[in-house]
């Protein structure tokens, strides 16, 4: 099995190659946008037929290579075979680029694009970790794009084999929630309060900054832009290498509730909306995936039925009041942890059937 990583390099361009690089995410979205219209009057999103009916067009239109042609409908086709984005319209902010139209140069840490009228190699400022993630690789995709505060970056992707999965004996269930990160089934508690705090903070501020309306408070929003979502994403990464450190240390699989559309289904407070929203915890239940995945520790994902209204002792129905959960045979438990252990419980079915029991009676 094969680890897609993707590595964040910061280009360097010049003032004429800035231009170019402008250009052409212009051309590419507005060719983008015709392939779409395209599609839609061919009813298709196959790409063989859609490269038939308007390469050509596209090519002599917005003056594109070949290959930036190519990789414009292969953007639509998988744009619009989503439903959500079936009439959608594609920004001039990025470009995929493949082996044909892209390379890299270790000697002097660039990078080979091919733009609207020229091929231009690009000058980047890397770091540590980046050098040391390209170092002797020789990459054929990556995507390049410009940030809203003007900087273009490329977004590498490099391929590894994925470990052989080790030996495990049995499963750590993990908790996500809003009032904390996540609660494993060992007790082990990642409290949300700088989480809160942030999401506290900066609606705050925003509002404060836009009802001055000036122009040093446009500039403030821009450096305020982006910085709660990298604060919250660096929480999910620790609290992520935690989980998958201890599950690794202790031999056992992760198992994880699939809260996929829970926003859908759960109904909150006004004052609770902005929470419910900026939760993120596809992106942490990513985070522990990718991290399990390259040191080969197995991840399940099992239904949230009943998992926060079971106890995890005898399965009889109880009643969450807050951060208690409450049984008639079993008294009181921290609702969380509970939840957690009715999630390795679950897990454990699935990935180590001949524990689960030993497990129960835990």
């Amino acid at each position: 099995m094969e680890i897609v990583r993707t590595i964040v390099c910061k280009l360097d361009p010049t003032p004429e190659q800035v231009r170019e690089i402008d250009a052409t995410l212009v051309a590419f979205a507005a060719a983008c946008d015709h392939i779409a219209l395209v599609s839609r009057r061919e009813q298709t999103t196959n790409k063989v037929i859609l490269q038939h009916a308007c390469y050509r067009e596209v090519r002599e239109t917005f003056g594109l290579s070949a290959n930036l042609t190519v990789r414009g409908i292969a953007r639509v086709c998988a744009a619009l075979k989503v439903k959500e984005k079936a009439l959608s319209t594609f920004d001039p902010t990025s470009i995929d680029y493949d082996a044909r139209i892209f390379s890299f140069r270790q000697k002097d840490w660039t990078f080979s694009l091919t733009l609207l009228n020229s091929r231009q190699r690009l000058a980047s400022k890397l770091g540590n970790r980046q050098r040391e993630a390209l170092k002797g690789r020789h990459p054929t995709s990556a995507t390049l794009v410009k940030r809203r505060d003007g900087r273009y970056f490329l977004h590498i992707q490099v391929t590894n084999e994925a470990p052989q999965p080790v030996p495990t004996t049995g499963t750590l269930g993990v908790d996500l929630g809003r009032r904390r990160v996540a609660v494993d089934s060992d007790g082990n508690i990642h409290e949300a309060t700088e989480v809160n705090r942030l999401r506290e903070h900066y609606p705050k501020v925003r509002r404060s900054v836009q009802r001055k309306g000036t122009k040093a408070s446009r500039r403030l929003l821009k450096r305020l832009s982006g910085r709660e979502r990298k604060h919250a994403s660096h929480i999910n990464h620790v609290i992520s290498r935690r989980i998958v450190d201890l599950a690794l240390s202790t031999a056992r699989d992760i198992a994880l509730e699939d809260l996929a559309g829970i926003r859908k289904r759960t109904r909150v407070r006004k004052a609770q909306r902005y929470r419910q929203q900026s939760w993120s915890f596809f992106q942490l239940r990513q985070f522990i995936a990718y991290k399990a995945l390259q040191v080969g520790v197995l991840v399940v994902f099992i239904d949230p039925a009943y998992t926060s209204q079971r106890c995890h002792v005898c399965s009889e129905l109880g009643h969450r009041h807050g951060l208690l959960f409450s049984c008639t045979r079993h008294g009181d438990f921290d609702a969380d942890l509970n939840g957690a252990r009715n999630i390795a419980l679950a897990g454990a079915a699935v990935t180590q059937p001949e524990h689960s029991d030993a497990l129960a009676r835990a």
